[in-house]
């Protein structure tokens, strides 16, 4: 298993895309190991994207994708500026307030933060706001799609460590509150530096934004409650999803052929990227399995660390570590089978435990040297990796804090799935 890991890494560090290099490295695993039939890598990446719960990860893009073209985004923005616009800085607490609704609507932080950077950045730019600055908050407004509904992360571990994806939305929310609250806070703090506001409170602009928006903002409330209600399951609420945006479209008078066309082509490109990484580390992860990883690394944490806080920090610490190097979801789907039978037998609630893993995980999309959402918006606003640093360390800071309350106070991540779901 050693040597599988460090062909994974070599390659990784020479530049091969990442699904690459894993499959690669679980293909060297079944090489050395003679007693395992060379079928069976072929057999395990199709295997692996069989689980019936992972339909809805294709149904949440699709829709989510429809959303975007059908005039949700829009709306959205011009709710948040409504309600923004009277502050000093109102494009920026907008930007937090935009990344906290289209949560709702992308489930992918790299999506949410390239999307607003797009949509934002030249406006910014015009008011005044620094390039690397602007990259920075939307690269962070971005991880709130990984917390409220529907997060990809929370649908991969969920489906992946057999946890009640229901409860993780719930669970997700709570966190993506807090966030929300804090980035709006970060963002108070640093206003001396913000260009000055540009109109007073008004209080019809705020209606009739939220009720032209009405629709696209109530999406995630909606899938809590088919959830709660037991009207969908998870994989059955993705193609609700599906039809309420298409609904939605209807609604606002946006849906055409070509944009159907370009929200299914959109959708194919990043389903088959999503299932190629599940194939792939289920090739690597079946050679985990076979060495009994997981279980080494639960008897491990419990024989050494008898504090399941403690435990549970550590392995937080080592995901944001791993995270200036791996991709997010790779690490969701590559680390969900080891630490979900370690946080069962140190008696950490799996659902508390999943959202900061995936939040965790999601924190090194925004750090050097191979964040994904950082190069992505540092390349959408034309700015360096040492501007982008500098100006969005604040960012940085305040989600950590985010996770830092979230460990000493529980009830901020379990109060919702508590009331929701009685457990």
């Amino acid at each position: 298993m050693l040597l599988s890991f460090l062909v994974f890494l070599t390659l990784l560090l020479l530049g091969m895309p990442v699904v690459f290099a894993i499959g690669i490295g679980g293909l060297v695993y079944f090489l050395t190991q003679p007693e395992l039939q060379l079928t069976m890598p072929v057999q395990l990446a199709l295997a692996e994207t069989q689980n019936f719960s992972l339909l809805a990860i294709p149904t949440f893009i699709l829709a989510s994708n429809l959303m975007n073209e059908l005039g949700v985004t829009r709306r959205l923005l011009r709710v948040a500026y409504a309600l923004t616009s009277f502050v000093r800085g109102g494009l920026a607490h907008a930007s937090i307030i935009l990344g906290f609704l289209m949560g709702g609507v992308s489930g992918s932080a790299i999506a949410d933060a390239t999307m607003q950077a797009r949509l934002l950045g030249p406006e910014m730019v015009r008011k005044g706001f620094s390039k690397g600055f602007i990259a920075a908050l939307q690269g962070f407004a971005g991880l709130l799609a990984v917390a409220i509904p529907p997060s990809i992360g929370l649908i991969l571990y969920g489906s992946i460590g057999q946890v009640s994806i229901g409860q993780l939305f719930a669970g997700g929310i709570g966190l993506g509150v807090l966030m929300a609250l804090i980035f709006l806070f970060t963002v108070t703090i640093l206003s001396s530096k913000l260009p000055a506001k540009e109109g007073s409170f008004d209080g019809a602009q705020i209606l009739y934004a939220l009720r032209d928006g009405f629709w696209a903002v109530l999406f995630p409330l909606l899938l809590l409650v088919t959830l709660r209600l037991g009207v969908f399951v998870p994989s059955e609420v993705g193609s609700a999803a599906v039809v309420y945006a298409l609904l939605v479209g209807v609604v606002y008078r946006e849906l055409s052929l070509e944009r159907i066309g370009r929200a299914l082509s959109n959708s194919v490109r990043d389903v088959g990227m999503v299932s190629f990484l599940i194939a792939m580390a289920g090739v690597l992860g079946y050679g985990m399995k076979w060495e009994m990883i997981p279980q080494q690394v639960s008897r491990f944490l419990v024989g050494v660390i008898e504090d399941p806080q403690v435990a549970l920090i550590l392995i937080l610490v080592s995901l944001l570590l791993l995270g200036t190097i791996l991709d997010s979801t790779v690490m969701i789907i590559m680390l969900t089978p080891i630490l979900v039978p370690a946080a069962k037998a140190l008696g950490i609630d799996l659902v508390y435990f999943g959202v900061l893993m995936v939040m965790a995980c999601a924190i090194g999309l925004l750090t050097p040297p191979v964040g994904l959402s950082m190069y992505s918006v540092c390349s959408i606003m034309g700015c360096g990796i040492q501007e982008y640093v500098r100006e969005g360390w604040p960012l940085f800071v305040a989600a950590l804090t985010t996770l830092i309350i979230a460990l000493l106070f529980p009830q901020v991540v379990l109060f919702l799935p508590e009331v929701l779901f009685r457990r």
